[in-house]
């Protein structure tokens, strides 16, 4: 980190980035952003940080866990910016998911005023009836609408 200018204090990482300073320790410590030390021991993040930020922070609103993040981090280049080619590629993993998730949820949401508090008593077209049980088989917690 020769050029001082391409250097940033975890202050001013935090107030650029909207990420506590705590924050950027544990990112830190999980690898998916490194500082390098100063003489007297400070931290100095390379201006590059803040765009990995930006990408764990949006990873993370799509519910992305940080250890699926940490691995796509990882496979970006050493020793330049990436690219918007980069961020695609890294990105387009998460596609399929995605869109099953957003399935999922707009199943449950239509789902949502014929059962959750329909009070209609009506065994023949619940969705949620449970049978004799059959479902314990599948261990604890609700199992329809969920998949």
């Amino acid at each position: 980190m020769a050029d001082t200018r391409d250097q940033l204090t975890p202050q001013q990482v935090a107030e650029r980035s909207g990420v506590a300073v705590s924050a950027l320790h544990f990112y830190e410590s999980r690898g998916l952003i490194t500082a390098a030390r100063t003489p007297g021991n400070q931290r100095r993040y390379r201006r590059d940080v803040l765009r990995r930020l930006a990408f764990i922070q949006f990873s993370q609103r799509l519910g992305i866990p940080l250890a699926e993040i940490g691995e796509a981090l990882a496979s970006l280049p050493d020793g330049r910016v990436p690219t918007k080619r980069d961020w695609t590629r890294l990105t387009s993993r998460w596609r399929a998911d995605l869109d099953a998730r957003i399935a999922r949820l707009q199943a449950l949401r239509d789902d949502l005023d014929g059962c959750i508090g329909c009070g209609c008593l009506s065994l023949r077209s619940c969705s949620v009836y449970n049978h004799d049980d059959e479902l314990a088989r599948r261990g604890p917690g609700p199992h329809r609408g969920l998949t």
